[in-house]
């Protein structure tokens, strides 16, 4: 049964033609996800859809006496009610029939000596307390309490006004709202926006059971992939409707455009083969050739021409080091941190080797982005150290972007940052990140969140740094934007360490995962799959931390090798060439010591003889480990090839 019709509808807003002549179907029970680049119109096709405003030409339809329910990205609660007050509103209906049942109690028990009048309201009672039952009068206050759960309010902020929460509270406390009113139509404008990666496997489980139909817009293509059965895109003010989750709409959707593109030049080269013949024939100059050119010419003008198929613009970026950095990046070692009395994270530590790709995840508030700034040495821990090795360079993508100067434009805040650079240098590099003509003269203060990131990941690349640390670095960008940025990281020479919610992002990129949670930090190699795996097997007591019988050792021989089976061919290569390089330094700076050992007058100081004999020791141990990753990464490029 079909739910919605959206019929060639267009709507502007000035000049600017947002959708043109759009048609969509949705099916009963459906789960469809809606993407496009930000601006292009998605978020005006739900308010149209949810009837907040009228669409400029076209037709909406929907089933008879389908209910639509709408979350939108930005929530608007000002009552004094308190969180558990708002979300009993929904149920409002069912308590009033219970008030009902208490009421027909107490007249039962009145009118206990009148038979008629107690049979007469006992049918009566039975009747509502069907009707009661129905419509989930025992279930209403656990069902709130799970939706309160499951997307993160804390036990006991359930008493609080509603009007205290922050942009984002209020955002959840309006989608539990709407997920226990249950419309038969859905309407979600970002909804995982706000949410930790517990909560969003939580709305992902929930919607996946929802009775009725929804519509989402997400960026986040974990949860379309876990959610949407079909997918729409909104491009260039055109929608197109595609069957299966996101991985399947992005092959598909190549695959149209090869198609469209394959099927504009067969035209376009059918179209010059007929006015060749058409001039041909008029060169003949003779009437029966001038006929056969004009009726060439009719049919040629009645062709219907295929529009030439383009896409939205993308950005094109990549990430180059300047220099290598040495095996050892980054030591931190019993990091601790608390604010206003209140501990964060303690005893945190953290050993980054030259081409790891680690991600940061766990809840809001345990302190991902207070790590990074302290590994950046924006901010100093209150216990425990941090140092960098050899020639790192680094490089911080802050998640609000506050390093930015508001009231410059983007091309002096970026020449401003890179004096060097020629203008037209400074420019070329813009117009790969979407900034081109008078764009440039922007103000950073009237730019999007998208349009900042944009500028500040411009400014990262310029920088050439060989460690990077990430805040959210896809929060605010588009679908293209983020799969460019995926594949700029993937080919990236260096070291990142990333703090993200996004897990398909965690997927591509990362190798390693430290889940940060308020008991402790746990450490899982992989990405984002494998570590969801060892958490199930964790759970269903398949795996213990030690393995019996082996030697720690061994198990972390066992966990290199694992992660080095998961890294790319190209990847281990680059690695191997780092380490025979660090061999060859370590030799060197071996045979360099054994020369001053071998020098009798270095043992007239005897504790500048214990000190080279012992930096000697700890060389040759370096040398140890060296090739014995050596011969790791040398098997793990065999194995690959």
């Amino acid at each position: 049964m079909v739910l919605l019709t959206v019929q060639e509808v267009s709507k502007s807003f000035g000049m600017n033609c947002v959708l043109k002549e759009i048609t969509l179907t949705l099916k009963q029970g459906a789960r469809m996800g809606l993407v496009g680049v930000n601006g292009g119109g998605k978020s005006t096709l739900l308010r149209l859809i949810a009837g907040q405003m009228e669409p400029d030409k076209g037709r909406i339809s929907l089933a008879r006496g389908a209910k639509v329910g709408m979350l939108s990205q930005e929530a608007d609660i000002k009552s004094d009610l308190t969180v558990r007050q708002e979300l009993e509103r929904v149920f409002e209906p069912v308590r009033e029939m219970e008030r009902k049942l208490r009421a027909l109690e107490e007249e039962i028990a009145r009118q206990h000596a009148d038979e008629q009048a107690v049979e007469r309201l006992s049918r009566e009672y039975a009747r509502l307390t069907d009707r009661f039952e129905e419509a989930g009068g025992y279930a209403w206050p656990s069902r709130i309490q799970g939706v309160l759960a499951g997307l993160g309010f804390a036990k006991g902020r359930e008493d609080d006004p509603a009007r205290v929460l922050s942009g984002g509270e209020k955002t959840r406390l309006c989608l539990a709202r709407l997920l226990l009113t249950q419309p038969d139509l859905l309407l979600l404008d970002e909804p995982t926006n706000h949410l930790d990666l517990q909560a969003t496997q939580w709305l992902e489980e929930t919607l996946r059971k929802y009775r009725g139909t929804v519509l989402v817009i997400s960026h986040d293509r974990y949860f379309l992939n876990a959610v949407c059965d079909c997918m729409a895109e909104i491009s260039m003010g055109r929608l197109s409707q595609y069957e299966g989750n996101y991985d399947r709409f992005t092959v598909q959707r190549r695959a149209d455009l090869e198609r469209q593109i394959k099927e504009y030049q067969l035209q376009q080269k059918e179209i010059a083969r007929q006015e060749a013949i058409i001039q041909r024939y008029r060169m003949y100059n003779r009437e029966k050739s001038i006929k056969a050119a004009e009726s060439r010419e009719k049919r040629l003008e009645k062709m219907e021409r295929l529009e030439k198929p383009v896409s939205e613009q993308k950005v094109r970026f990549s990430f180059e080091a300047r220099r290598r950095t040495g095996e050892d990046v980054l030591i931190a070692r019993g990091l601790e941190k608390r604010f206003d009395g209140r501990e964060l994270f303690e005893n945190f530590s953290l050993h980054l080797r030259a081409g790891d790709r680690v991600a940061v995840i766990g809840p809001n508030g345990v302190g991902k982005s207070t790590l990074l700034n302290i590994l950046s040495r924006r901010l100093p821990p209150d216990r425990g150290s941090v140092e960098y090795g050899a020639n790192v360079d680094l490089g911080y993508y802050e998640q609000h972007q506050t390093a930015l100067d508001p009231k410059k434009d983007i091309l002096s805040e970026v020449w401003d940052a890179f004096p060097r650079l020629e203008p037209g240098d400074v420019r070329n590099v813009l117009a790969l990140f979407l900034f081109t003509g008078d764009d440039v003269y922007q103000k950073i203060e009237t730019l999007s969140g998208g349009e900042k990131g944009r500028v500040s990941l411009a400014k990262l690349m310029l920088k050439r740094d060989n460690l990077l640390l990430l805040d959210e670095p896809t929060n605010h960008l588009d679908m293209d934007s983020r799969e460019v940025l995926e594949g700029a990281l993937e080919d990236f020479e260096g070291t990142i360490l990333a703090v993200s919610h996004d897990r398909y992002f965690i997927n591509r990129v990362a190798n390693r995962i430290i889940e940060m949670q308020p008991d402790g930090v746990r450490e899982y190699l992989g990405n984002y799959d494998d570590y969801l795996e060892k958490k199930r097997r964790e759970q269903a007591g398949e795996e213990d931390a030690d393995v019996p019988g082996m030697t720690r050792t061994q198990q972390d021989k066992i966990r290199r090798k694992e992660r080095l089976r998961r890294e790319s061919k190209k990847t281990l290569e680059q690695r191997l060439g780092r380490a025979e390089e660090e061999i060859s330094r370590v030799e060197g700076e071996i045979r360099s010591l054994e020369e001053r050992m071998g020098d009798p007058a270095l043992y007239q100081n005897p504790e500048e003889a214990r000190r080279v004999a012992d930096e000697h020791r700890q060389r040759q141990d370096d040398l140890d480990r060296l090739y014995e990753e050596w011969e790791e990464l040398s098997r793990a490029v065999e194995e690959s090839c």
